[in-house]
């Protein structure tokens, strides 16, 4: 097993067949991780779950080219995944720790008015926002809008103001 995956050789001294079979081993442990990973991993809602994903996948590409050891850089991908879960239970029990690696949400629109310091402190210009506001409210003008939120995912919420109630 150890010459069939060449885990003694250099990265560079790898076989085809050695990386081939490194491939579908890190596919299919990956996989794994990402069953153990919490499902939120894979939705990529902040950039806790999106660090993740560059981090595993960085780690995992390395096991597959030979730039680092086989089964050691799988294990660190395992701890990966089980810190990020640990995380994810720390930020739904402690909404402070929650906020840490999180971040929170900002308003930058009520009652059709923008937040224009709220803007400037998050380097979102008005036009980037409108387009968010076209794409994500469906509305036309800031009037329309009851409240916009960046929310901690990065993306912009919109609620509408509500007419002939």
């Amino acid at each position: 097993m150890e010459q069939l995956l060449g885990l003694h050789a250099e990265g560079r001294d790898l076989t085809v067949i050695n990386v081939c079979l490194r491939a579908v081993i890190v596919f299919m442990v990956t996989l794994v991780m990402a069953r153990v990973a919490d499902k939120r991993f894979l939705a990529k809602l902040s950039a806790f779950d999106v660090i993740l994903g560059f981090l595993l996948a960085s780690m995992m590409a390395r096991a597959v080219n030979g730039s680092s050891s086989f089964g050691p850089t799988l294990v660190g991908g395992f701890v990966l995944v089980f810190l990020h879960r640990l995380f994810g239970t720390f930020a739904f029990h402690w909404d402070w720790f929650g906020r840490l690696v999180k971040g929170d949400s900002r308003i930058v629109i009520e009652q059709g008015h923008i937040n224009r310091k709220a803007l400037e402190k998050l380097h979102i210009s008005e036009k980037d926002l409108i387009e968010e506001m076209h794409l994500n409210g469906n509305v036309d003008g800031v009037e329309e809008v009851r409240k916009a939120t960046l929310e901690r995912n990065g993306q912009i919420s919109v609620i509408k103001e509500k007419h002939g109630s």
